[in-house]
């Protein structure tokens, strides 16, 4: 528009031609110039310009003409203004130029008062190019107008001729400065002007302050509030005090807003309800809620401001009926709710899911005429998506003129709520920007539902997006998707990314990257992390207890546990329910009995049936299937299928047919579509050699519907998942794989291996159990993965239900003979294989 070429700001024709010859408002033309030659005729006994004779007549007039000009911008509204552009254009008529830099000021003033900025920038170009030189007034009104206007270009051109014309030392001029910068968040340049201020006044500093706490630097503006009261012999003003009330409320503080609080009380500075509703809205954010109904009490509900502060922080709190309870205060006490207070109730009822409280607001905000406002409308899409009333979210989304982000936002995420996935990608798909709230949401989704690899595929499609960079959100939902599949590759990338972009590693990041490296059979990394983790909670600590549980070391699994009490960390359920697996996986049967026991003579958390499963789990792998039943019966609840299942799996482990077979009549009281319980039964009738029994209870698994899930097992290859399913040869390496397969077999049988056939749950004879056991799952992911890997890379597989002994054992043959290190992870624990030994001893 306009540059800065030496000291001369230069107009380009355009702007010269809008700003020189076009009326302010084209259809009033001839009315005003009528209405200012009146006007002006009438201001002395001048009745014009050309009966002016003397210096003294043309320099009354001017003044007139001034007056006018500045009574009108003070007037501040559009017509004014006009008037006084007109009246400004008008002294500059004739050939003879009449402006004055005073009048130029009252016109760039009242143009930036009104939020006219573009026109008071544009009357800045235009009094330099008509060569009247700027006075302080001039620079402080114009960096005004750039400063609401966000125009730092213009504003930093303006302080290039504060600088060349010599006004960098005026203290009106150097808090225009700070002001403008850190309005446009250029924090740096406005600290580097406060700084070589030799005086500093209040605005001085207000300006600073609030610069620091409007752009996410609190902890800065609290600092420099408390140096000004310190050091500085200068009083805070109403302004100053909510900016710094403000910044504690950022940091949720509550000691350090406390003493601004002490410091309001004790300088005598008039409280204001600007400053009450900062309190209120500090004392909220800071969980001190008591405090800040007291100070709403105090100074009543009268004050429009303070009702929304008070209702919007109950809304974020989830405290939606005492939100609404304040709204119904308001129209008690006569006060008309706003366009803020109706964003609090129709969130209030959205999280209600209260339809009929949500239509009176919607009723209100017709009425009202707030429908145009956009987040209005946004937050009744919410509320109506949260309802499933699709169709009326359509409908006011159809209505919006203003489609912005956060509304395509709102539908997305109530499609999704709504379990509309596919609905919620092609809307995704369709929308004309995205920010980094969409991407987050869509690959959220995409990990709810399971789908992994999609949501890593949306993520890497976002990369190749200007202007949307991933946040801590984003890593969480990638580096989950990326645990379960067990991808160790992309979980290595996932970490790379996050340190190249400094993505900042807050606790739940953390936390979760420690569950992806575990996952993915890299305790190592999961510990490495943990390790440099600051501020470590307890579900960081049940992270790293889990890891170690899953990696098979149980010992160190309880050393961690031991290590976070020790730490004064108090454990919650999750932390016992890993601690007591890991014990489980470990066959730490003595220390398994000894936490259960403390856990609420202790730590006062009594034992729910998770705890009691993972015991009876423990006690049945360490082959005490009595004492494990008699803890089943000696419960304080009554216990449920998931306890049998374990007892059931126990009694397959341990060969025990007559406990099995009363554990799953229990299941099937309980939970008779349990599919689960009818394989574990089948195994251990097949194990047994009961073909006929086991006949049955495949018989009653078909008559009521029921199937087994098939076995399936995951490998990644430079970076592409291969997916197997048990019996199923349709893979288009599969003859390289049945080679492959023969031929570990042969080697495998030389070092003494021999199938395992009571893993072949058919009545069949033994040629074809042998054929069927070849073909599990994991076995064919691990052909596969030998004849498409390089020699000594490591194998992951993933499978989805646990490897059976037969598989285990051949996977330690195969690491030992092909000297390959193979991590089989199932829907239990890790395998982690390395010539011919597992890390979990056979015991699992």
């Amino acid at each position: 528009m306009a540059m800065l070429v030496g000291s001369v700001l230069h107009l380009s024709p355009l702007v010269l031609a809008t700003t020189t010859t076009k009326p302010f408002l084209q259809n009033q033309t001839e009315r005003t110039q009528a209405a200012t030659t009146n006007t002006v005729s009438s201001l002395s006994p001048i009745t014009s310009l050309k009966n002016c004779k003397t210096i003294d007549e043309l320099r009354m007039f001017h003044r007139c003409l001034t007056k006018l000009v500045a009574r009108s911008c003070d007037l501040g509204t559009r017509e004014s203004l006009s008037f006084a552009k007109e009246v400004f254009d008008y002294s500059e008529g004739n050939g003879e130029s009449y402006g004055s830099c005073f009048m130029y000021n009252s016109m760039i003033r009242g143009y930036a008062s009104a939020g006219l900025c573009d026109e008071a920038i544009l009357l800045f170009l235009r009094m330099m190019n008509s060569g009247i030189s700027p006075d302080k007034y001039t620079f402080p009104f114009g960096l005004s107008a750039c400063a609401k206007r966000r125009a730092k270009g213009n504003g930093i051109q303006i302080h290039g001729l504060i600088v060349k014309m010599d006004y960098a030392k005026d203290l009106f001029v150097q808090n225009s400065l700070v002001h403008f910068y850190a309005e446009c968040g250029e924090l740096d340049s406005a600290r580097k002007v406060f700084d070589e201020m030799s005086e500093r006044n209040v605005v001085s500093w207000t300006s600073m302050i609030c610069g620091y706490a409007r752009r996410d630097f609190a902890k800065d503006a609290v600092d420099l509030f408390f140096q000004m009261v310190r050091d500085e012999d200068v009083t805070p003003n109403p302004v100053t005090m909510v900016c710094a009330i403000s910044a504690c409320a950022k940091l949720e503080d509550l000691e350090t807003g406390e003493k601004i609080y002490a410091f309001i009380s004790n300088s005598g500075i008039e409280v204001n309800d600007l400053m009450i509703s900062a309190l209120v809205d500090m004392y909220m954010k800071c969980n001190a809620i008591d405090t800040a109904k007291r100070l709403f009490e105090q100074y009543g509900a009268s004050n429009l401001d303070l009702c929304n502060a008070m209702a919007s922080n109950y809304v974020r709190q989830g405290f939606t009926k005492e939100a609404l309870g304040v709204l119904n205060l308001m129209m008690e006490s006569g006060i008309r709710p706003d366009r803020i207070s109706m964003l609090s109730a129709i969130s209030a009822c959205s999280q209600l899911r209260n339809i009929s409280w949500g239509k009176s607001c919607h009723g209100y905000v017709l009425r009202n005429g707030f429908e145009s406002w956009d987040n209005i409308c946004n937050a009744l899409i919410d509320m109506y998506m949260k309802h499933h009333r699709q169709d009326t979210a359509f409908k006011i989304f159809d209505r919006m003129s203003n489609k912005t982000v956060v509304t395509w936002n709102s539908i997305i995420a109530g499609h999704i709520e709504n379990g509309e996935v596919d609905a919620a990608w092609e809307t995704f798909k369709i929308m004309p920007d995205k920010n980094i709230v969409s991407w987050n949401t869509i690959i959220g989704a995409l990990v709810q539902e399971s789908m992994f690899e999609e949501a890593i595929e949306v993520f890497r499609s976002m990369q190749s997006q200007e202007g949307v960079n991933a946040d801590g959100v984003t890593m969480m939902c990638i580096a989950s998707a990326c645990g379960h599949l067990g991808a160790l590759d992309v979980a290595k990338w996932i970490y790379y990314y996050i340190e190249k972009n400094g993505i900042q590693l807050d606790v739940k990041l953390g936390t979760t990257l420690v569950d992806m490296f575990s996952r993915c059979g890299d305790p190592e990394s999961a510990m490495s992390v943990f390790d440099n983790l600051a501020n470590r909670d307890v579900s960081a600590w049940t992270a790293a207890i889990g890891a170690m549980a899953m990696a098979g070391n149980a010992e160190r699994a309880i050393e961690l546990f031991n290590e976070m009490i020790e730490l004064g960390l108090k454990p919650d359920g999750i932390v016992f329910v890993g601690a007591l697996t890991a014990c489980s996986h470990g066959g730490l049967v003595q220390q398994g009995k000894e936490i259960f026991n403390s856990m609420k003579k202790l730590h006062g958390v009594p034992p729910e049936d998770v705890h009691y499963g993972c015991m009876v789990d423990l006690l049945g792998r360490a082959g005490l299937l009595e004492e494990a039943l008699q803890l089943i019966k000696d419960m304080p609840m009554e216990p449920n299928d998931v306890m049998w299942n374990s007892l059931l799996a126990a009694c397959r482990v341990q060969g025990n047919v007559e406990m099995a077979a009363y554990a799953a009549e229990r299941i099937q009281v309980l939970a008779p579509e349990r599919t689960g319980s009818y394989v574990l039964l089948s195994s251990v009738y097949a194990s047994a050699g009961r073909w006929n029994d086991m006949a049955k209870v495949r018989l009653s698994m078909k008559e009521k519907g029921l199937r087994k899930p098939p076995g399936t097992s995951l490998i990644q290859i430079l970076g592409k998942t291969h997916e197997f399913t048990s019996g199923d040869e349709s893979h288009p390496e599969m003859p390289k794989i049945e080679v492959m397969l023969e031929e570990i077999t042969e080697k495998a049988s030389h070092l003494g291996h021999v199938p395992d056939l009571s893993n072949a749950l058919m009545d069949v004879d033994e040629k074809e159990k042998i054929f069927m056991l070849s073909r599990h799952s994991e076995k064919l992911a691990m052909a596969f993965g030998l004849i498409s890997s390089q020699k000594g890379t490591t194998l992951g597989i993933v499978k989805n239900l646990r490897v059976c002994s037969d598989c285990h054992s051949f996977a330690k043959f195969a690491s030992k003979v092909y000297n390959r290190e193979i991590i089989l992870r199932d829907n239990n624990r890790f395998h982690f294989i390395h010539q011919g030994k597992c890390s979990c001893g056979d015991f699992w």
